[in-house]
């Protein structure tokens, strides 16, 4: 047997109760067919987005259900045919699949690359800057400064 869900909607012309009955009546022709009832909703009125067969609102059910495939065909004939129903959905309801989060792979840091780039950087900086550009720059020097850039 597969999970099914049945959305339908029954004119808004009929009375709650008379909305009540009608899917018991569903609910009734998916037994018939050795169909098991998971979950029923009773129809609560609701106005439609937009007009459906001439009717601004009607009454909204949900029902979950599980069916043999060979059966669907006949209930599906079964809710075309009927002129309180004005509009309904089958669904096969799978459940779902939780799906593992996919690591990512994250670019190793070089130090090398970066330490070439600080490099550059410092030969690079003006003389108003409190540097002297004649004086070759020592590595002692140029690691202090790179553990300030990178503690910041």
């Amino acid at each position: 047997m597969k999970p099914y869900e049945l959305t339908y909607i029954i004119s808004s012309e009929m009375s709650s109760d008379q909305a009540l009955a009608e899917s018991k009546n569903i609910e009734s022709s998916i037994q018939d067919k050795e169909g098991i009832i998971l979950k029923s909703e009773k129809p609560s009125p609701k106005t439609l987005a937009y007009p459906i067969k001439r009717q601004g609102s009607g009454f909204f059910g949900v029902l979950e259900f599980q069916l043999e495939p060979e059966h669907l065909g006949e209930l599906r004939k079964k809710l075309q045919k009927d002129s309180k129903i004005i509009r309904y959905m089958v669904t096969i309801k799978n459940p779902a699949k939780i799906q593992k989060e996919k690591r990512v792979k994250k670019k190793p840091l070089v130090f090398s690359t970066l330490f070439e780039a600080v490099k550059e950087n410092v030969k690079n900086l003006p003389a108003q800057a409190g540097r002297k550009t004649n004086k070759k720059a020592d590595l002692k020097e140029i690691e202090k400064e790179l553990n300030e850039i990178l503690s910041e």
